[in-house]
């Protein structure tokens, strides 16, 4: 019998495709509140399940002592695909026990990489079913499959086709809530994925954030005056490389035309903690170095420009072996010492 009829008889791909059914629960009866007292056929079905996701990825991965089939993988992934097996498994993960959520993610995250030629099947195939993203996305809501959504959706931004959806999707803006939450970990992961997204695709995302950039600086002001400091050091330094990005330069020139923007970093410059001076030295300094500064760019300078020569010769003194950093402080200093009002204000 040809592979393709024999297939779906292999006993991981059967127990797989009945997976909501064996985990769906009636209505009338609540279910447990903890994953001990579950019910005795949920467990069995989490097992069954979990041996099916093994099996699998033992096809994907080989073993020690066998490379897996070529043939086999490509007949899994079609499989896969015309199942809508991926989705299924993302909608159903919180069902799943711990070991089997990480071998869904090895397990998507192989079929993803698979390639024939130049062409990426998977991700043409989920460029066509975008709720794949959608629902990884929204997977950092759950604290159990944070993490796990969150290993899927960083091998989704490796290409620029799926990262192009997730952008230009509202569900995006979540990640300003995301990096936010109170579990350390996942706020973490989130901001990691989040970093991804913004600088992965230099054009793509110099495109994105030029024409969306009032609603993403809007709110990403709320994470550098964040009351978590992890977030604002965080923000401080993503703001730092992206506007130094050369690929982001119209959005560096509107980022530094706005005084409010100054002044932010002039209060960050003095906080408490030395490693956000440091960060948001390496933003203010873009506002120095611009030599076309705005009007009230240049006024805000020149009101404070002797009190900041005077901070910025006390800025960080023990950097002595930082060459760069001791260098551009110099420089700093220099250009402001040597500002001086438009014609216009003569």
């Amino acid at each position: 019998m040809p592979l393709a009829q024999n297939f779906s008889t292999i006993p991981a791909c059967q127990t797989l495709s009945k997976a909501p059914t064996m985990f769906r629960t009636t209505t009338r009866v609540s279910r447990p509140s903890s994953r001990a007292s579950c019910y005795p056929w949920e467990r069995r079905a989490q097992e069954d399940t979990s041996k099916s996701l093994t099996q699998i990825k033992t096809m994907l991965y080989g073993t020690t002592d066998s490379e897996p089939q070529d043939i086999v993988l490509a007949q899994l992934a079609h499989e896969f695909y015309n199942t809508n097996m991926l989705l299924l498994l993302i909608h159903n993960l919180h069902r799943i026990d711990f070991e089997g959520k990480k071998d869904v993610a090895q397990i998507f995250n192989n079929i993803l990489r698979r390639q024939i030629g130049i062409r990426s099947p998977t991700v043409e195939y989920i460029c066509t079913k975008p709720e794949i993203l959608f629902t990884l996305m929204k997977g950092y809501e759950h604290q159990d499959i944070a993490l796990h959504c969150g290993t899927m959706l960083r091998e989704c931004a490796r290409y620029e086709a799926l990262t192009r959806i997730i952008l230009n999707s509202d569900d995006f803006y979540n990640f300003f809530k995301y990096v936010e939450v109170s579990t350390f970990d996942i706020a973490s992961d989130a901001f990691s994925t989040f970093k991804e997204l913004l600088t992965k695709h230099k054009m793509l995302c110099a495109e994105f954030l030029e024409q969306n950039y009032e609603r993403v600086f809007s709110q990403y002001e709320n994470l550098l005056n964040s009351d978590n400091y992890v977030t604002r050091r965080q923000s401080l330094k993503l703001l730092g490389e992206l506007l130094l990005d050369r690929h982001n330069f119209s959005v560096m020139k509107r980022y530094i035309s706005n005084p409010d923007n100054l002044k932010l970093m002039m209060i960050m410059l003095r906080e408490k903690s030395r490693n956000i001076q440091f960060e948001a030295f390496h933003v203010f300094k873009v506002f120095v170095a611009n030599p076309d500064k705005p009007r009230p760019i240049l006024e805000i300078l020149l009101r404070n420009q002797d009190k900041l020569v005077e901070f910025l010769t006390r800025f960080h003194t023990d950097r002595s072996e930082d060459e760069q950093f001791n260098d551009e402080k110099a420089y700093l200093i220099k250009q402001i010492k040597e500002l001086k009002p438009l014609p216009s204000d003569q």
